[in-house]
């Protein structure tokens, strides 16, 4: 066959005009996914039209189910959009073409059959209360045209041709970047490639800290101090840059791509909430990386009920210091930090969100020896299965001493809501943080089904494993679009934390089920602690817990949408 003949043959695998087809598929999935919304409100409403807890709780599969099929609704959208950008820019390609396309048939059958909300839990469409006029609605042309045309054993075979170059390339599809950020994404995967991929297994078996000089030299490219305005010390960058730099250094170990987690927690809790002073001083150091953050929030027995905390601060008689009293838990990086974004209660009448506040907590940085030098503080390491580099620990307040200048704000009572302006933030970077966890999933099992060869091939050359490989590569496509999407409506002031939830929960799975699906194309190898596929599962796992479990965050994407969030 020659070249023109298979372009030809290449282009009968494509829909037709396909912007316009996905367009038309989301515009005929939006009036099903309004009708479950309404079937939901529905169950979980006060005859006044109140949502009642107790009726979220009983239905709450259905709920969550909600979330699920929304964000579905989300990322085909984003996906659409992507498609129409690149089109107009004449960089919809075939690889673009195919992945996107798969992605379409796969999420649209899905809507259709069941979607997976984890291994064991599948959201249907008569699981949300649909009646049979409202799953009609998923039998519209523009729907089925892709589930009967857009994911056939051709087109699939055709996707996987393309995915070696993956291997030289930042992913196997134009992502949609402009220059700048296309810069900075290629100077951040070379880093990443050169400093951090080939010693990370090291790290993770030794269950080492990342070393020192690494996150200078992470410091020193700005990682630190990324997002924090340039009148701070820092670049003035917005989001899509962090979701970018978050990405590739995930995507060498997850551990470098969430050290600058601390970092953008604490300097966004300074900037919405803290005083000029506060600003003045401590920023310019956190975008320095001469101090290196930690957020101490979590307790025992509380996990995302953060209204129930009862570590006190009380201020002492004489007006200089607060005195910490109480026990925290799951404290990323606490030892080498030098500054803890501290939540405590200050006001002992309340048991709720409404006496918290948070404060500026100065500390002595530590070592394996002594990892608390400070009066009044103690701690034990957690050992955990991955997401190693920077270390869990317990840690016990008694009688630890804050200044009260480091009240952020000067003000008893705003910690929570402080907390809660920092969550579209949060989550946008654990979305970019599991993209880059699941292409470096994708990346490791596509290099090992190329190099293994059984039965006298290559087994990549088995649709088994192929077709795995090309699921990973088209569900990444959706899942960052939709996180880029969150990204840009952040840094355009826009309300974003139905998007960004969206955009967490949603990559938090594909983190896991390319990590899973990548151990199972080594077979027996992948169960091998030598082989780096290991990590990169031990890793995955986290996504779907921190930063709010996948069942906590499917209910705050319920609670918007009941309430008309869009």
């Amino acid at each position: 066959m020659s070249v023109s003949e298979a372009v030809k043959e290449q282009q009968k695998l494509v829909m037709n005009d396909l912007p316009a087809a996905m367009d038309a598929a989301v515009a005929a999935v939006e009036p099903f996914v309004e009708a479950a919304r309404a079937s939901v409100r529905a169950r979980v409403s006060t005859p006044e039209g109140k949502q009642d807890r107790k009726a979220f709780e009983r239905h709450q599969h259905a709920a969550h189910g909600l979330s699920w099929i929304a964000t579905y609704l989300e990322t085909l959208r984003q996906t659409a959009g992507w498609a129409r950008r690149l089109e107009a820019d004449g960089k919809f390609g075939e690889a673009e073409q195919l992945l996107s396309q798969i992605l379409f048939a796969e999420y649209l059958s899905q809507l259709s059959g069941g979607i997976p909300m984890n291994q064991g839990e599948m959201i249907r469409p008569a699981d949300l209360g649909c009646t049979a006029d409202d799953i009609a609605l998923l039998s519209a042309p523009a729907i089925q045209r892709f589930i009967a045309e857009g994911k056939t054993p051709e087109t699939m075979a055709a996707a996987a041709k393309l995915l070696p170059d993956a291997l030289s390339r930042n992913t196997v599809e134009e992502t949609g970047l402009d220059e700048t950020m296309s810069m900075v994404r290629d100077q951040f995967s070379k880093y990443a490639a050169e400093r951090i991929k080939p010693f990370a297994h090291g790290w993770h078996l030794r269950n080492d800290y990342i070393p020192m000089d690494v996150v200078n030299e992470m410091a020193e490219l700005g990682v630190f101090g990324l997002t924090i305005p340039e009148e701070f010390g820092g670049l003035g960058m917005g989001k899509t840059a962090m979701c970018v730099v978050s990405e590739e250094l995930s995507r060498g170990y997850i551990g470098t791509g969430s050290l600058g987690t601390r970092s953008e927690i604490a300097a966004e809790l300074i900037l919405i909430g803290g005083t000029d002073d506060q600003k003045q001083k401590w920023l310019p150091l956190i975008a320095s990386g001469e101090i290196l953050p930690t957020a101490v929030f979590t307790e025992p027995n509380t996990g995302s009920d953060l209204g129930s905390l009862r570590t006190r601060a009380v201020k002492d008689a004489d007006g200089i210091n607060y005195t910490i009293t109480g026990n925290k838990t799951w404290i990323t990086h606490p030892v080498r930090a030098d500054l803890m974004t501290l939540l405590a209660r200050t006001d002992p009448a309340t048991n709720n969100f409404s006496g918290l506040s948070m404060f500026l907590a100065e500390k002595p940085r530590g070592d394996d020896a002594t990892p608390f030098p400070a009066e009044g503080m103690t701690g034990g390491e957690i050992e955990v299965l991955g997401y190693r580099g920077m270390k869990e620990y317990e840690i016990g307040f008694d009688g630890f001493k804050v200044k009260s200048e480091n009240l952020l704000g000067g003000v008893e009572g705003q910690g929570f809501k402080h907390l809660m302006a920092t969550f579209e933030s949060a989550r946008i970077q654990t979305a970019a943080r599991a993209i880059g966890v699941g292409q470096n999933a994708f990346e490791t099992g596509l290099q090992y089904a190329l190099d293994r060869n059984q039965f006298g091939k290559p087994i990549f050359e088995f649709p088994r494993v192929s077709n795995k490989l090309v699921m990973m590569a088209a569900e990444l496509v959706g899942v960052r679009q939709l996180t880029y999407f969150s990204a840009r409506q952040k840094d355009e002031g826009k309300r974003c934390d139905l998007e960004a939830g969206m955009a967490k929960l949603l990559a938090a799975r594909v983190a896991w089920a390319a990590a899973d699906n990548a151990v199972q194309i080594h077979g027996g190898n992948g169960f091998a602690l030598e082989y780096t596929i290991s990590r990169i599962l031990q890793d995955a796992r986290i996504l779907n817990i921190f930063e709010g479990a996948g069942e906590v965050q499917a209910m705050v994407i319920a609670r918007r949408l009941v309430e008309g969030g869009n």
